[in-house]
């Protein structure tokens, strides 16, 4: 799972305070979408285990959430001009699918853990879902962990070496814990070959167990993406800028708006075909 905050100047909220308190709320609600996550996890040891995958929706739920406003966000870095892609891939593989693959992944694990929560509490009517609920726990933890590998991908023509070791901070423990949530729910599904469980007896102890680890470290990813904020912010207010992709999208836009060419797509125009 990711939290999507890049080192470029791509996250547009507004101005001054108003984008700050954008980006401690989007940082720190993730941070508090994922200690939920770790309670519902925790809360299955319990005798209230119905409880604890409610607690799960709502920890997912925010995910979605908070991977929707990340891509609003950088969809307004570039006035949501959508043919500026062309020019950047990390916009469109990194800035954009990022967040749509977390949120698609989310929302499935989300409805994977409905389905368990409706056939608990009803039973009628949603036999035969057993097989359904597993393979989009799977397929969505699997679509974490392509977006995971997607963020660390991320590349760097000039940046503060404080903010590269703050983002590989947060990078790495999102891709370990997306694919222990994989993990998890492969040997969940393992597990259930041959035995007929609905509801609750769907979910083994390891794919706790699993659960609890791989959403440990989700918080620790937020925890480290808040002090990286934090940085990026201070490092705006003391005039530093933060890293620019020469000939990127942002760059397009602003010559477009001033009626000029890029420079880069001049000398692109000028050079010979071979």
């Amino acid at each position: 799972m990711v939290k999507l905050a890049t080192a470029r100047e791509g996250r547009l909220y507004g101005s001054g305070r108003t984008r700050e308190r954008s980006e401690y709320t989007n940082a720190g609600l993730y941070v508090f979408s994922t200690i939920v996550l770790l309670c519902g996890f925790v809360a299955q040891f319990s005798r209230e285990a119905k409880s604890g995958l409610v607690v799960l929706m709502i920890g997912l739920g925010l995910i979605v959430v908070v991977n929707i406003h990340d891509l609003f966000a950088h969809l307004a870095a570039i006035d949501y001009q959508m043919r500026l892609m062309e020019l950047d891939a990390q916009i469109l593989f990194v800035e954009v699918m990022v967040p749509v693959v977390q949120a698609v992944g989310g929302l499935l694990f989300f409805i994977a853990i409905l389905l368990l929560v409706l056939q608990a509490d009803r039973g009628f009517g949603y036999e035969g879902i057993e097989g359904h609920a597993l393979n989009m726990v799977i397929a969505g933890n699997s679509l974490w962990v392509v977006g995971s590998i997607h963020n660390s991908c991320q590349f760097y023509e000039h940046v503060d070496a404080h903010i590269q070791i703050l983002q590989h901070a947060v990078q790495i423990p999102f891709l370990m814990g997306s694919f222990l949530f994989l993990v998890g729910a492969l040997l969940n599904f393992r597990d259930q070959l041959g035995h007929t469980h609905h509801g609750l007896h769907l979910l083994t102890h390891t794919w706790v167990w699993i659960g609890i680890i791989a959403s440990s470290l989700l918080v620790i990813g937020g925890l480290t993406n808040v002090v990286k904020v934090v940085r990026m912010i201070n490092m705006e207010m003391e005039g530093l800028s933060l890293e620019k992709l020469r000939g990127g999208a942002q760059e397009q836009l602003f010559h477009d708006e001033d009626g000029q060419i890029p420079f880069l797509v001049q000398g692109r125009r000028r050079r010979p075909k071979i």
